[in-house]
């Protein structure tokens, strides 16, 4: 009997690309366990992670009560389809509602299907309960809402829409915290204003609150339901279970994906009882979208941010890593600005193959990073990360930053 090859990152590496299609621009490195913080590749080497699987991870990897949850429910019962009641989805509903503004949930795979969601309970919306035909909806330069032809018609950045025309029709961009431009590309067409408190893949820019507040104002003023795009941002990655708490500004429609699957695929959109009367039996579905596995995972993911104090370690770890930060950006002119809320930061520089170069070096030293809109280096740790994991991530950041940067000031 031939012996089986030993796996081996440069093996895996070679097998996916014969295999998988070239749509992602993936790093070196190939992972086969995680726990909490960390990750290892095939040859035993430990990476510290400061990514989380781009927000997913939001409790880290394998989390204990996540893992529990998913081995109870897969052995009971996987899927039924939504044409039947099953209580997980259920359960995790109840605790969304609880946790949020929303008085309803539909359960889907993704943040872009979430973001599809909601933009046709916008227009059907408008057109069943306002009996209006202003549907379009304006969203923000710079933003971003997903892959789909639909979202990538709805994203304010043209890269992602390069070679997909003809797109689809109704949106509107304005420029983020420009609540005159809002206005304008509202007045009169408009049935729904699509926003990210912070725009994640936009640089990690945050909402000013004068910014939230005007928004709220002027689609109550013109009938318009206020969407928040909160899969990247929400269950507690910026120090509160959604990021629209920090502005007191409550949205009629709000999304959800990554984080709140805590690793396996879950989408939501969140809606209050007027919008969510809009969608009726047959108006919306979707197969997969809240089985009974991936909510189980969502309740553990929910009740552990809830009950475990995650969300004030965020706050603090948050603070303890901008703090650093701020102290490189006055060390290193190569950095511009250090910007976002809780656990989700970025650090702009100057020049975006030096991002690249420290994303690299920072890799190469077991530092897992992330480099996003061309130059800005975006830290996503998992929001139960130690002041230890911190302290030894920001020595190995600062390691990475002399020798790409040389030792200044």
């Amino acid at each position: 009997m031939k012996k089986a090859k030993k796996l081996t990152s440069a093996n895996l590496i070679e097998r996916s690309n014969r295999v998988l299609m070239n749509t992602y621009g993936r790093l070196p490195v190939a992972f086969i366990r995680g726990q909490g913080a960390r990750l290892w590749d095939p040859e035993g080497k430990e990476y510290l992670d400061f990514f989380s699987g781009l927000a997913v991870g939001n409790l880290g990897h394998c989390h204990p009560k996540i893992v529990s949850a998913v081995r109870a429910q897969s052995g009971l019962l996987f899927h039924t389809s939504n044409i039947f009641y099953t209580e997980p989805p259920v359960r995790l509903a109840e605790l969304l509602v609880k946790h949020s503004f929303a008085d309803k949930v539909f359960f889907c795979n993704s943040g872009a299907e979430a973001n599809e969601g909601a933009v046709k309970l916008a227009r059907i919306y408008a057109r069943n309960c306002r009996k209006d035909e202003r549907v379009g909806v304006v969203t923000m330069e710079n933003s971003f809402h997903g892959r789909t032809l639909g979202m990538i018609s709805a994203t304010g950045q043209e890269k992602v829409k390069v070679g997909f025309a003809p797109l689809l029709e109704g949106f509107r961009t304005a420029r983020f915290n420009d609540l005159a431009g809002v206005a304008k590309a509202a007045e009169g067409w408009a049935g729904a204003v699509m926003l990210e408190p912070i725009q994640g893949e936009g640089g990690v820019i945050p909402a000013t609150p004068e910014f939230m507040t005007g928004v709220r104002k002027l689609c109550d003023r013109l009938g318009m339901l206020l969407i928040f795009d909160e899969v990247q941002v929400g269950i507690g990655r910026t120090g509160e279970m959604f990021a629209y708490q920090h502005y007191g500004v409550e949205p009629d429609i709000l999304t959800l994906a990554k984080a709140v699957g805590g690793g396996l695929p879950l989408g939501a959109v969140l809606a209050t009882n007027e919008a969510a009367a809009a969608f009726t039996p047959g108006t919306h579905a979707t197969t997969f979208g809240g089985n009974a596995v991936v909510t189980a995972a969502g309740e553990a993911v929910i009740n552990a941010i809830g009950f475990e104090k995650i969300l004030s370690n965020c706050r603090r770890q948050g603070k303890t890593l901008r703090s650093a930060l701020e102290k490189f950006a006055a060390r290193y002119p190569g950095i511009r600005e250090i910007r976002g809320r809780g656990l989700i930061l970025g650090m702009e520089l100057a020049d975006g193959e030096k991002g690249q170069q420290l994303v690299r070096q920072a890799l190469s030293a077991g530092l897992i990073l992330n480099l996003t809109h061309g130059n800005v280096v975006r830290f996503l740790p998992p929001l139960n990360i130690t002041s230890a994991e911190v302290s030894r991530g920001l020595k190995l950041l600062e390691k990475c930053l002399a020798e790409v940067y040389g030792n200044q000031k």
